[in-house]
């Protein structure tokens, strides 16, 4: 628009050019001394804050502010108060909270210092325990249930198990075992109340978590100390051993144990007796086949493939040559250790812990690489019994061992007809064969 077109002011608008500015002029100046004297006082109100402060708080000689002195020596210096004065809120609020668990943890301590200690044992470190893992109906006769399920569904299986909660389940295959090992962890507490190189058992199942009211009840019952549970809802719990540090996992599910001992884990699958066996209270005893349990399968291949006289003579010429070790030789290894912790007490006499070989090898013809590869191995074995193909049902009758593990279901089945409580190992090559 050109700039003679634009309106004109209005005439009660118009001032002298003098007058215009000399009004602008005395806005400007008011609002500055208002600024100004706003600013003054703020400042002479900090000032004043200060000072108060510093004459009622600071009562030591201020450190000139070029003199620059880390934190360890302000402390020094000055008490913790002054110091929380250059915190921030943040900070602040941060060291409050922990003082407040600070003096809550230390009063829980005082609370449990003078609370009676409990007589329940705590369960050992995992580091440092031997970690059984057994299954629920390895540990507990499961057959009514397990009946409904195949027949009926899951959803009939979980009323049931919800329906008789409170009624104890009894005894399974892997029970007596249990309660043997138990036995062994209060002797050595006995001998060594600190002792955390000990057996811990897990009760490792499928079940869903609402079945494990009816677990603990049961466990409690009978007064197993098991504190640890995996409750998996279906789902196989192969893939938690090795988190759980498994030495050894017993179930009554052969298909999951065979999981297991390709996962390199070793596992045996539990079958009760089907007699009544009286069994030692006092002392451990477990029995082990040699060939595919202690020992790798290398005889079995012989034996199948080139016949026993083949076999002995590779024996006698690889005699002083140590076998590779099979899947239970670990388990082996963590009964001696113990076993040498009541040695070192002067209680071998008193041991509650026993170690069987029983093995179809003949003593003359394949015995003494046998012993020879426990004793490279740094490992003793109680007793041996070489009984060169006879049946093993009647020794283990007379051993009444708490759990006996064989690669063959012929020796299985053999010491179960006769009451022994028995555990398949499913390694090497006869299980190859019979697939």
């Amino acid at each position: 628009m050109p700039l003679d077109s634009r309106p004109s002011t209005p005439p009660e608008l118009q001032l002298p050019s003098a007058s215009r500015r000399s009004t602008k002029l005395t806005e400007n100046s008011d609002a500055w001394s208002h600024a100004v004297g706003r600013e003054s006082r703020e400042s002479r109100d900090k000032r004043e804050s200060r000072d108060s402060r510093d004459t009622q708080q600071r009562e030591y000689p201020r450190t000139p502010p070029t003199e620059w002195k880390p934190y360890a020596q302000r402390r020094m210096l000055y008490p913790s108060q002054l110091d929380r004065d250059c915190m921030s809120d943040l900070a602040r609020q941060l060291e409050e909270e922990e003082d407040e668990d600070n003096a809550y943890w230390a009063s829980v301590k005082t609370l449990y210092e003078k609370t009676p200690s409990c007589s329940r044992p705590r369960p050992p470190k995992p580091k440092h325990a031997i970690t059984i893992a057994v299954s629920s109906r390895a540990l507990f006769n499961m057959v009514d249930g397990r009946k409904i399920y195949e027949e009926e569904g899951l959803e009939k299986y979980m009323e049931y198990q919800l329906n008789n909660e409170n009624v104890v389940l009894t005894p399974g295959p892997a029970f007596r075992f249990v309660k043997a090992l138990q036995h062994v962890n209060a002797r050595l507490r006995e001998l060594y109340p600190d002792e955390q190189d000990l057996f811990d058992i897990v009760l490792m199942t499928n079940n869903h978590a609402q079945v494990g009211v009816r677990l603990i009840n049961s466990v409690n019952h009978y007064g197993l100390l098991i504190d640890r549970f995996c409750l998996t809802g279906g789902k196989s719990p192969i893939g938690y051993l090795k988190a759980y540090l498994t030495n050894l996992y017993l179930s009554a599910d052969s298909e999951k144990v065979q999981e297991a001992i390709q996962e390199g884990i070793a596992s045996a699958t539990m079958f009760d007796g089907a007699k009544d066996m009286a069994y030692c209270d006092t002392q451990l005893r477990v029995a082990f086949d040699g060939d595919a349990v202690l020992f790798s399968d290398e005889s079995d291949h012989i034996t199948k493939e080139h016949g026993l006289d083949k076999f002995f003579q590779h024996e006698t010429l690889f005699e002083n040559k140590p076998l590779a070790q099979g899947p239970l030789k670990g388990f082996l290894e963590d009964l001696g250790r113990l076993q040498k912790k009541f040695y070192a007490k002067d209680e071998r006499l008193r041991c509650p812990i026993r170690t069987y070989l029983v093995t179809a090898r003949s003593a003359a013809s394949s015995g003494a690489r046998v012993l020879k590869t426990l004793r490279r191995w740094g490992l003793e074995i109680d007793e041996a019994l070489f009984l060169a193909g006879a049946p093993k049902g009647p020794i283990l009758v007379k051993i009444r061992p708490h759990i006996f593990f064989d690669d063959h279901m012929f020796h299985i089945e053999g010491a179960q007809k006769l009451g022994t409580i028995a555990a398949h190992v499913p390694y090497g090559f006869n299980q190859k064969m019979n697939n």
